[in-house]
């Protein structure tokens, strides 16, 4: 919905003028073919946090397989990129040598590959090909732990800025420590053009409320309350709780998994209870159990505690077949609620982030290496992020989750909506059936239109009200134009 040139098109011109300006820089020249390769692959999604988050597990619950981590990567700033490949296979990658394949093996935590002749440190990435429905849409990063260094930097996050269109960062409980690491990525111009390409998980939502069943249920409660907070709010497009662990086994929990479990929701309460107290106990508790201390062991290390309790409270409960169960996990990890918030935030308004990259490492590049001409390219980068709807929609949102514009919760939650917040599609935009006829598409959104430019026109309003609504007009007016060219 860009007024005049569209965002790719803009985007596209800017990097051939910007390809002519470099055309006596191989090293530059590279640089910005890399970035037009860049716009025709799927988007690319960091997942960052501190040690110990579950950036792994997570990962692991998107796709739906145990493949990561990497086993044996030894170094502390390697990232590993999943990518949809034929076969599984993996690739080295170095500043000191040329790429090299690497021998792959599943191993029971994840992949592992052979890393002998590497040195510590040396290696920088290592890019995995697995087959899988996800990563035809996604390219997912697997990052090092992240944190603020002496000077106040954060180091991972940012080479995350440089190669990432989008960023899952996970947090146990949103820190102090943590949402400073996220306020570093705010400096640049492009840094700043928006907080919608970051969702902030709470990744460890099983540990929430002391282990309780409803602990999942507090997690979600605990998110709410800070996608609220206008510190949170100011850095995200959505906070989500999510259990990677619990996601991930209601994905793969197979039947022998399955019946392990029915085993134990058969056994008296009593009977049971002390053992599921602790990890110990259940693993080498002296009463008797219906399973073999392996296959406790493996129970325990898919389910976690929290999740052995929960599954089995669940069996009992009336989810008593695998389906049923794998399910019920699933939509009580968070996992469905996360996927749909990538999918809004995310996968709709991929060409948007793509774009949202390219001008940063356009911007990098001019200004790390500036001379004649730069400056004029440096302000058609900041035309096209303060022209194109597309980041104007995105700003907006900010402002909204933020309550910088000052509208009521009503008039809000309708704004968000009109701007794509729940979802791109005109359906979603405008609130009606998805099978809507067209006629009822351009109905609504006329009215939408006509309400919404008479609170643009409104003198008592103020200036940040005004210009938000004229950020939905727009929204309308594109909309419509959609419409009347067949759209849907």
């Amino acid at each position: 919905m860009t007024v005049g040139l569209r965002l790719d098109e803009a985007v596209w011109g800017l990097l051939h003028e910007a390809l002519q300006l470099y055309r006596d820089s191989p090293r530059a020249t590279d640089h910005l073919r890399y970035q037009l390769a860049r716009l025709e692959q799927p988007l690319r999604v960091a997942i960052v946090g501190p040690w110990r988050s579950g950036k792994s597990t997570l990962l692991n619950a998107i796709m739906g397989e145990e493949v990561a981590p990497v086993d044996g990567v030894d170094g502390s700033d390697v990232f590993t990129w999943y990518e949809d490949g034929a076969q599984p296979n993996a690739t080295a990658y170095s500043t000191s040598h040329p790429p090299q394949e690497l021998a792959v093996a599943k191993s029971a935590t994840g992949m592992r590959v052979d890393l002998v002749g590497w040195r510590a440190g040396e290696l920088r990435d290592i890019v995995v090909r697995w087959p899988t429905r996800t990563l035809r849409q996604l390219t997912l990063i697997d990052t090092p732990a992240t944190g603020v260094d002496e000077q106040g930097r954060a180091p991972v996050m940012d080479r995350v800025l440089r190669e990432a269109d989008a960023v899952l960062y996970l947090t146990r409980d949103g820190r102090d420590s943590d949402l400073r690491v996220l306020e570093t990525s705010r400096e640049s111009a492009v840094g700043q053009a928006a907080a919608v390409h970051v969702i902030i998980v709470l990744s460890r939502a099983d540990e929430t409320g002391g282990g309780r069943i409803d602990g999942l249920v507090t997690a979600r409660q605990l998110a709410r309350r800070q996608q609220r907070d206008l510190r949170v709010s100011a850095l995200c497009g959505n906070v989500v709780a999510c259990s990677g662990l619990i996601g991930l086994a209601g994905r793969i929990i197979s039947e022998s998994d399955f019946a392990a479990l029915a085993g134990l929701a058969r056994m008296p309460r009593p009977e049971l209870e002390p053992h599921l107290l602790s990890a110990d106990r259940f693993v080498r508790g002296a009463v008797p159990l219906p399973l073999a201390v392996e296959s406790r062991a493996a129970l325990l290390d898919r389910l976690g505690l929290f999740g052995l309790r929960l599954a089995i409270t669940l069996v009992r409960t009336g989810f008593d077949s695998r389906a049923k169960l794998s399910a019920e996990l699933i939509r009580r990890s968070g996992l469905t609620e996360l996927r749909e918030a990538m999918a809004r935030l995310f996968i709709d308004r991929r060409d948007t982030l793509k774009a949202r990259s390219t001008l940063a490492a356009v911007e990098a590049l001019l200004r790390a290496e500036p001379g004649r001409g730069t400056d004029e390219l440096l302000g058609r980068v900041e035309q096209i992020l303060v022209g194109a709807h597309e980041f104007r929609e995105l700003r907006l949102l900010a402002a909204l989750r933020s309550g910088r514009v000052g509208f009521d919760a009503e008039l809000t939650v309708e704004a968000q909506r009109l701007v794509g917040g729940d979802g791109v599609g005109l359906a979603a935009r405008l609130g009606v059936e998805h099978d809507a006829t067209a006629e009822r598409l351009w109905e609504v959104a006329a009215e939408a239109q006509w309400r919404w430019r008479t609170r643009a026109e409104d003198p008592m309003l103020r200036l940040a009200q005004r210009r938000g609504a004229e950020v939905v007009v727009r929204s309308c007016e594109g909309m419509i134009a959609e419409l009347a060219e067949g759209g849907r």
